[in-house]
């Protein structure tokens, strides 16, 4: 008995949330790999040089559609700024500078909240009581999950603003970013939008390298592994999911998808790293599932 497409294609993408998180986690571990070998913006430059090869060869081998209008062209390669850009930038220079993963996780994980905020004020999505307390719910799980990094790295002595900016200032722009895509441009190839996504993210994030970085690069065996992972996995996969989810749900169910990728990281770190997990953050993971499940029920 052969399955209907469509109930297979449903099935499909009724995994493509889980899949998406399983894959972003991972960012984090990239940078922990890659970081100790090359600066941030140097890293990231590197990582979207790559990934405009692979997208721009896909994009002319398979003749993908391009945007017809320059303003669509502007509006996918504002959102790729954002999203891209400004998020990973400010993620990978708050952890070069010294902020522990965890405290970039809490600070990052205020974003489905502002997106719930957002979407509300300028897309008019309606965010019902139900939403809200699972958004809640999910941060006070995030919170219970990074707890225990949060303590040891503030333990030594505070943190200080120059390490802390870069975090908030990604917050903003993963916010704005996913806002800003399903409002102007929820809908394009993601081949070629991927090329336009990333050209002005390479040029902006490449010009800011030269001016603040030595741009030295140790092409270290894990160094490789590290770009060659978040080439692969994420700027190609995640990202590509990404921009599946946001073209079909709506900016609060997709925002709260990183609700879970704290307790999924520290799963991985567990499983890769023999990082410890508490009961307080196995506790804090329940709590994060039961939030998103609440917020995109």
């Amino acid at each position: 008995m052969h399955s209907n497409p469509e109930t297979v294609r449903a099935r499909t993408a009724a995994l493509y949330p889980l899949l998406f998180v399983a894959l972003w986690s991972t960012g984090f571990i990239g940078a922990k790999f890659g970081l100790p070998d090359a600066e941030p913006l140097t890293f990231l430059s590197l990582r979207y040089a790559i990934v405009l090869v692979l997208m721009g060869a896909l994009a002319w081998h398979q003749r993908a559609a391009w945007p017809r209008t320059v303003r669509e062209w502007i509006h996918i390669g504002v959102s790729g700024v954002l999203v891209h850009g400004v998020y990973l930038g400010g993620v990978f220079i708050a952890i070069g500078h010294g902020l522990p993963a965890g405290v970039t996780a809490i600070v990052v994980g205020l974003q489905p909240v502002l997106t719930a905020l957002g979407a509300g004020l300028l897309l008019g999505e309606r965010v019902r009581p139900t939403q809200w307390a699972g958004l809640a719910l999910g941060f006070v799980g995030v919170a219970l999950v990074v707890a225990h990094k949060v303590a040891v790295s503030t333990s030594g002595g505070g943190m200080v603003l120059s390490m802390l900016l870069p975090a908030f200032i990604a917050l903003l722009a993963i916010t704005a970013g996913t806002l800003y895509q399903k409002r102007f441009c929820p809908s394009f190839d993601l081949r070629t939008g991927s090329v336009i996504q990333f050209l002005p993210t390479l040029a902006l994030t490449g010009l800011a390298a030269m001016a603040t970085e030595t741009m030295v690069v140790h092409w270290t065996p894990s160094f490789v592994f590290a770009l060659g992972w978040l080439v692969l996995v994420l700027s190609l996969g995640a990202v590509t999911l990404l921009n599946v989810l946001i073209r079909n749900g709506s900016a609060v169910n997709v925002a709260s998808l990183f609700y879970l990728v704290p307790p999924a990281t520290a799963l991985v770190a567990w499983a890769l790293f023999g990082e410890t997990l508490t009961g307080l953050a196995l506790l804090g993971m329940v709590l994060t599932v039961l939030g998103v499940w609440l917020a995109r029920k």
